[in-house]
This record gives structure tokens, sequence and C-alpha cells, in this order.
């Protein structure tokens, strides 16, 4: 069965960095694209970043554009999110997705629970 575990969301402060890490099994067969999303407490789930299976092609949403940084390991079934200069605004659960058309589009089939992220001023 497929699944996305999330990791690496913890309190960090205005300004600092952080790494989160979407490891993914039971798609070894797939060239499934992963996305990155967050939802603030009381605000909708909102695009963060997202990239296809071969690592060339990369998207990120206007709020984050210039500041986090998509990549994948190899082997391909871990997805990093590289978050700096992280602001309070930053604060939310961090979701990781697979997209299983490969497109990076959406849409996205299977979910992950979500790791917090909390930047304090």
């Amino acid at each position: 069965q497929a699944q996305m575990v999330e990791s690496g969301g913890e309190l960090v402060q205005d300004g600092g960095s952080l790494r989160l890490s979407c490891t993914a099994s039971g798609l070894d067969d797939y060239n499934y694209a992963t996305g990155w999303f967050r939802q603030a407490q009381g605000k909708e789930r909102e695009f963060v970043a997202a990239i296809r299976w071969s690592g060339a092609n990369k998207y990120y949403g206007n709020s984050v554009r210039g500041r986090f940084f998509i990549s994948k390991s190899h082997p391909k079934n871990t997805v990093y999110l590289q978050m700096n200069n992280l602001r309070p605004e930053d604060t939310a659960v961090y979701y990781c997705a697979a997209d299983m058309s490969g497109r990076g589009t959406g849409p996205w089939t299977y979910w992950g629970q979500g790791t917090q992220v909390t930047v304090s001023s």
C-alpha cells in the first residue's frame, strides 16, 4: 500500500532555515511527481512546491519562490523541501503528496499525515 511520510518539522526562529523530508513507500513501480502543500490554522490548503519524477521540472508557489527549494534523493523515493528565510506566516502543517500522472500539477492521490512547522517572531 502506498504511503507518504513527512518529517523534519519543528519550531524555528524568524529568518531561520529548515529542511523537510518526504519518503514514499509502495510506489516503486511508478514515475510519480511529489508535491508539498501547507495549511495554516483557519486557512485553506496552499500549494508550496512540486517536482517531477526526473527532478528536471520544479514548480513553486508565489509566496515561497526564491526562499524554498525542492529536490529529490537518489534513489528517488525521498523528496526534500529546503526552507530558508522563514517567516511567521510560513507557520503551518506541511503535507507531501504524490501525483501519479507524473505532471506535478495534480490530481494528488496519496497524502502524508503532515509535519508541523512553527516560525516564532
